[in-house]
């Protein structure tokens, strides 16, 4: 496991396979940043699908209105909802979209990113200025590289819990 230096701004995300350490990025996205913790302490993404995970790419999860696997999983409809809040507008950087980064998930309007989010699995900088990036893996990975893909994946992985590691 991971040092965690910023308790405050980092994501502990529970796999079935293992915890992925997510260390957040609040000098380059605030706005993003702060919506997934307000996500994370309501217990939006406990419970939701990662709907579309492409081998060596991504794996992109988030939707909290259409991925709980519990309450509301629809396979044709993840990857289209977000959360009662409104969207996030978009908060470019010079961080690339490196292996290990966190993005921010939108449609076609840059300023459309609201709950969904997706995990590098390579170097992706065909992305880079076009999505926002504000997190980082820092342990877990390997978990992370074991998520089942697919686009839906048949019988797709969830995160279980996620919390902020100040409230561990």
């Amino acid at each position: 496991m991971a040092e965690i230096k910023d308790p405050e701004n980092t994501i502990l995300m529970e796999l079935t396979n293992g915890t992925v350490t997510i260390q957040l990025l609040p000098d380059v996205a605030p706005q993003h940043v702060e919506r997934m913790k307000t996500l994370v302490r309501a217990g939006s993404y406990d419970n939701v699908a990662f709907h579309r995970v492409i081998d060596g790419f991504m794996a992109q999860t988030g939707d909290v209105q259409h991925g709980n696997m519990e309450k509301a999983y629809n396979p044709r409809a993840a990857g289209t909802g977000g959360s009662e809040y409104p969207d996030v507008p978009a908060e470019f950087s010079k961080v690339p979209h490196a292996r290990d980064s966190i993005g921010a998930a939108r449609s076609a309007n840059p300023n459309s990113a609201n709950s969904q989010f997706f995990i590098n699995f390579s170097d992706n900088d065909f992305l880079n200025g076009q999505y926002t990036v504000y997190g980082q893996v820092i342990s877990g990975m390997d978990h992370v590289d074991a998520i089942v893909k697919g686009e839906p994946p048949a019988n797709p992985d969830r995160m279980i819990s996620m919390k902020v590691a100040a409230d561990a």
